[in-house]
């Protein structure tokens, strides 16, 4: 561990109970989307404590802030997120079914974790301006919304990172790895359909059918999958179906698409295919069309000169230090996990860095070394709006291991070890992480522009909102 990384820390670890604690307290909370009011309060009090300026309710978002601390250039910030998901609860450290009483919610995919652990990694980066003489500006951004909502495109689309050199962020995960993988872009879509109802045997011929408008859309779409690039992923749900009664002419009925794209660019002129499926639906069944956007995001486009700095960082403070305890507890949950997935796991390293590797980490129910740097080409599946801070500025993310090898994503097993010493130890690891990678890059001019060139010519230097610009988020969650 080089010197850096020693005073790092150290100032991660004086704070440690009260980061967990912080933790614990979030993670008690479990609020979804939008509806974060006391995870974002205790995130802004404890910056305040911490000597951070905090400007709330950011980009019209209740919940959404930035705290600073220092001026002037360069700024660097890090991404913090703190929403729950519905029907997640758990009890902390529980390898059983068993729901935590403070309501249906739980951060199955570790957020409680991810806002704290950024806000260490800012604390710690701010301490070391104060003692090293450092110029600059460190900002921690309270991104609302991840999991439903694209908080950080509203925030994009308004501007609130505009400011920044370089963007850190990382996510909970069963592995130790800079992400390397770029993401899909998304763009979710309501379609409302409106026709005319009548008696299905009676007056079958003055009725106009908005539930068949939908099947009609849903088939041109199928037959459109033929025809749209390989990588491209489109699918649906049916938020109305117009009603129970098979008797009944439909005059209401409704879909929600999610539809994505390695780019943010393919995702937008795909969607206008999709819209005209609709249309055409429509005229098809002599019914009227609502399209309404609900939400989007832009692909992820991995800075790979920070990605550097973050891989440093990762071989300078190593994985998280779990304790026997820790090993034992992730062990009991694994049992709970088809073998077949955990024999998949194991191979799936294999397959992507070699069997020595696999060797390594055969048996184990927590990751405990670091996976070497790869960029990989192709678009992860999933989506994430850390995607649209990537169009505005260098932006990085690491994940770090807070959960036993094969856990499933989403899942009150998720939930449980985030809320014990589990987390605790990844998250602490992933603050110092970022904040090594963070100071390096406030030190060293010539990486920031760097990282700004690779920026500007893999994004041509321009943020593409893929929502309409007039579009104001659903802050009471009704879509």
């Amino acid at each position: 561990m080089d010197q850096l990384a020693s005073i790092l820390e150290g100032y991660v670890e004086q704070k440690r109970q009260k980061l967990t604690a912080l933790s614990e307290e979030i993670w008690r909370y479990a609020e979804v989307g939008y509806q974060e009011f006391q995870s974002a309060a205790a995130l802004e009090r404890c910056l305040e404590e911490e000597g951070f300026s905090v400007e709330k309710g950011v980009a019209g978002i209740p919940t959404a802030f930035v705290a600073r601390y220092g001026q002037g250039k360069p700024v660097i910030g890090f991404l913090g997120e703190f929403d729950a998901l519905f029907d997640l609860s758990q009890q902390a450290g529980n390898w059983q079914r068993a729901s935590f009483e403070n309501g249906n919610a739980g951060h199955g995919c570790g957020h409680n974790q991810l806002g704290v652990g950024s806000l260490a990694a800012a604390m710690a980066v701010k301490e070391y301006m104060k003692d090293h003489g450092l110029a600059g500006t460190v900002a921690y951004f309270g991104c609302p919304a991840e999991e439903d909502g694209s908080g950080k495109m509203y925030m994009a689309k308004a501007g609130v990172f505009d400011e920044l050199d370089g963007a850190f962020t990382w996510h909970p995960s069963s592995k130790n790895a800079v992400d390397g993988s770029s993401s899909l872009a998304c763009i979710c879509v309501l379609y409302r359909f409106h026709g005319r109802a009548t008696h299905a045997a009676g007056q079958p011929h003055l009725g106009r059918s908005a539930l068949d408008a939908c099947e009609l859309m849903n088939v041109g779409v199928n037959y459109l999958r033929e025809h749209m690039i390989q990588e491209a992923r489109v699918h649906y749900a049916y938020r109305d179906a117009g009603g129970g009664a098979p008797n009944v002419v439909q005059d209401h009925a409704a879909l929600y698409y999610f539809i994505r794209a390695p780019k943010v660019s393919q995702a937008m002129e795909l969607r206008e295919r999709v819209d005209n499926c609709a249309r055409g639906a429509a005229l098809m069944t002599g019914t009227t069309l609502e399209i309404t956007t609900t939400d989007g995001l832009c692909d992820f486009i991995p800075n790979q000169t920070l990605s550097a700095l973050l891989q440093r960082g990762m071989e300078e403070i190593g994985a998280p230090r779990f304790s026997q305890a820790d090993q034992a507890l992730a062990a009991r949950f694994q049992e709970g996990y088809p073998a077949e997935e955990l024999k998949a796991k194991n191979e799936s390293y294999e397959k992507e860095y070699g069997p020595q590797i696999a060797a390594q980490l055969a048996g184990k129910a927590l990751m405990d070394i670091i996976l070497p740097l790869k960029f990989d080409p192709a678009a992860s599946p999933g989506s994430t709006d850390v995607g649209d801070v990537s169009y505005v500025c260098p932006t990085v993310q690491l994940n770090m291991a807070t959960y036993a090898i094969g856990t499933p994503g989403h899942s009150w097993q998720l939930t449980a070890q985030g809320g014990c010493s589990i987390g605790h130890e990844g998250m602490l690891a992933a603050a110092k992480v970022l904040a090594y990678a963070g100071v390096r890059a406030m030190e060293d001019p010539k990486v920031l522009e760097q990282a700004k060139e690779e920026y500007q010519k893999a994004t041509g230097g321009k943020y593409i909102c893929p929502v309409p610009l007039d579009l104001e988020p659903m802050l009471d969650g009704v879509k």
